[in-house]
């Protein structure tokens, strides 16, 4: 039952949305992010994110991870990220991975995506991609399964600020300090 609302609710969301992009602010405790999401290409991820958004479950969220040369150097395949979600449980289901060979979105400079420990298991985890990231993708060699991530959006203004997030100090790829998400609100 809850399968066949979440596909009606995507397929309602995309048909009225065809052309469009929704855009969002993320407010942080270091400035504004602006990003803007496609969900004609990548229609469940959107409206999954979105889902947290409206619901105000990423209000006093956190960005709490980064990975950077430095902390990555050990690593065979290397990324630069800053990862951020919700802190409180919620009963939202995970979702089906769009993978980049589906939507044809790609992890490059700026890119939102979500994260995941399996396919099919992205909820309110997303990470922001620093540079051109193409291990992300599908066949890309981050993730042993070869399906990569499901990029969904991507930052049109703020850049700087999440390169100021990304040099945070860190130990084993948790800021010290985690980085307040006062909160994501749609702008359009």
């Amino acid at each position: 039952m809850k399968s066949r609302f979440f596909l009606i609710l995507v397929l309602s969301f995309t048909l009225f949305n065809c052309n469009k992009t929704v855009d969002c602010d993320i407010e942080t405790t270091e400035g504004i992010i602006k990003i803007e999401l496609y969900p004609k290409k990548a229609p469940i991820t959107v409206t999954n994110f979105l889902n947290y958004v409206d619901a105000g479950l990423y209000n006093n969220g956190v960005f709490f991870r980064v990975t950077t040369p430095e902390n990555e150097a050990d690593r065979d395949v290397k990324i630069q990220v800053i990862q951020g979600g919700v802190r409180q449980k919620n009963n939202i289901e995970p979702i089906e991975i769009e993978t980049t060979k589906k939507t044809g979105l790609k992890h490059l400079n700026g890119t939102l995506s979500m994260a995941r420990s399996t396919a099919n298991s992205a909820t309110s985890s997303f990470f922001i991609c620093i540079n051109n990231q193409p291990e992300l993708d599908f066949k890309g060699k981050r993730h042993p399964d070869g399906l990569g991530f499901a990029a969904f959006g991507k930052v049109t203004k703020g850049m700087d600020i999440v390169k100021k997030i990304n040099a945070g100090k860190n130990k084993n790829q948790r800021l010290l300090k985690p980085i307040i998400i006062k909160s994501i609100k749609r702008t359009n």
